[in-house]
């Protein structure tokens, strides 16, 4: 491997993620994917994850001047999209000759107005990005490419200064082809503050589904691609005799679309006798009670259902594909193996009334979860929502560091609601949830968190005019789960 490094890449911090207001911040997952995939081809890697660090845009370029390497990449979610782009400045107007790259849901979806957004930026990585920053790596270091024979990208020409797309890159057909992301770039000590994250994995990428609200399908494919079981059972092995890590969290937007997989995962992980715990997430109609005892047995503690309404007509509207019964009988058949669940819910989803939202309230407080997130729907770009939703010209803020799902984005005025409802409906349904009596008697140490969330998220914003930070941990891309 080069003595040099030759390419860092920057996890940028979110000044508006809930994350922060209560300490969960989580490794990179997908920068270290990156960089495992480079370290793979003989490339020297540095991550430098500022929202850990909190360092800034003036002192990690200085960072990057001394380092100065041939690439700098970022990632970029839409709240954190201005922040991606403020880095890459200060670190071209110090190297004017660095490659500098992007990529992330956002950018994907973007890739055009990124670029013209920034002059200090190159090119933009669409999708999965594996092979990709090999190849941009290989046309900066070894120069043995041009950069228009790289698939999946968008780039400013450095002749004419004008904005080309190369040729759309197949998704990747073995994911037991990618290497285990490169963990040991990263400080896992200073993640103290949410250690039962940091051993996050991602076993499966695609979603079949088409809920209005999402984009994964369109980043990932509408074809479901998994590891196999003894792959993934590998770096859960990595994972604890490396870093001694033993809380897992499953990241897969669909991790039980294959039962006969999720049952052959859980079984390969008592053959092998390892002691975890872990997290994993599901639609609520790829449960069965079978499958949860495996699992139970093989570690899993909670599952996450993205429920996302109580009103069975939003759902229907959402694209949601799953009824109200389905939801009662996949927390049911969870509790009744002893297992913790988290539900989620969208408020605010056009055609949604202040009724329907009063029945999501209700109907999550009945279900008596073990946790329960709720934020404020926000139409993020990619996603079918967007689309229709600019169409309608109802969509009244483009400041993506307000997209953070806990403010109001569209123009609810010119569909029956209002900005300050929809945000007392959120207000309401944290404290309706968190503060009943039988609750909090089960789960008294939420009663410091929720403290915590009332004064972060709906006093403090009254008093100072500063922008909310509710408690909301997303499992999955950007809004809420599948």
């Amino acid at each position: 491997m080069n003595k040099n490094i030759d390419v860092v890449l920057i996890n940028p911090y979110d000044e508006n993620a809930v994350k922060n207001a209560l300490g969960f911040i989580t490794p990179p997952l997908n920068l270290m994917y990156l960089a495992s995939s480079l370290e793979n081809e003989s490339y020297s890697v540095k991550i430098i994850d500022d929202d850990l660090l909190q360092q800034g845009y003036e002192e990690v370029a200085k960072q990057i001047k001394k380092i100065n390497p041939p690439m700098v990449g970022v990632t970029a979610g839409t709240s954190t999209i201005k922040s991606a782009l403020k880095y890459l400045e200060q670190i071209k107007n110090i190297l004017p000759n660095v490659l500098t790259v992007i990529g992330g849901p956002h950018t994907t979806f973007m890739p055009y107005e990124t670029l013209k957004d920034s002059e200090y930026l190159d090119a933009v990585v669409m999708c999965e990005g594996e092979e990709t920053i090999v190849e941009l790596a290989d046309h900066k270091t070894k120069n043995n490419q041009n950069i228009d024979d790289i698939k999946g990208i968008v780039y400013r020409d450095s002749s004419d200064g004008k904005l080309k797309t190369t040729e759309k890159r197949p998704l990747i057909k073995d994911l037991d082809s990618i290497p285990f992301p490169a963990r040991h770039l990263v400080p896992f000590s200073d993640y103290d503050a949410t250690q039962d994250q940091t051993g996050g994995i991602i076993t499966s990428r695609g979603c079949v589904y088409n809920c209005n609200y999402c984009s994964s399908s369109l980043i990932m494919g509408k074809k479901f691609r998994s590891r196999s079981p003894n792959n993934v059972v590998d770096e859960i092995e990595e994972l604890i005799d490396t870093y001694h890590i033993n809380d897992i969290g499953f990241m897969d937007d669909t991790f039980m679309l294959n039962k006969k997989r999720a049952n052959e995962i859980a079984d390969e992980i008592k053959a092998r006798n390892l002691d975890i715990s872990f997290v994993a997430s599901s639609r609520v109609d790829r449960v069965d009670k079978d499958l949860l005892e495996n699992l139970k047995s093989s570690g899993l503690s909670t599952i996450y259902y993205g429920v996302e309404s109580g009103s069975q007509r939003i759902l229907d509207l959402m694209k949601k594909g799953i009824t109200l019964k389905n939801v009662e009988d996949a927390v049911r058949v969870a509790k009744d193996v002893n297992l913790n669940v988290l539900t989620s819910f969208i408020l605010g989803y056009p055609g949604e009334t202040e009724d329907d939202m009063d029945k999501t309230i209700d109907f999550s407080t009945k279900l008596d979860s073990d946790y329960c997130q709720y934020s404020i729907l926000t139409p993020f770009p990619g996603t079918p929502i967007y689309d229709d939703l600019i169409e309608k010209n109802l969509i009244d803020n483009d400041e993506w560091n307000k997209y953070t799902v806990l403010k109001p984005i569209l123009k609810y005025s010119e569909i029956g609601l209002s900005k300050k409802m929809v945000e007392r409906k959120l207000a309401k349904a944290y404290l309706k949830f968190y503060t009943r009596p039988r609750y909090l008697l089960k789960h008294r140490y939420m009663v410091k968190i929720m403290l915590q969330t009332v004064l972060r998220s709906f006093i403090l914003p009254k008093l100072t005019g500063t922008n909310s930070k509710g408690w909301y941990q997303n499992l999955d891309n950007e809004n809420s789960s599948k």
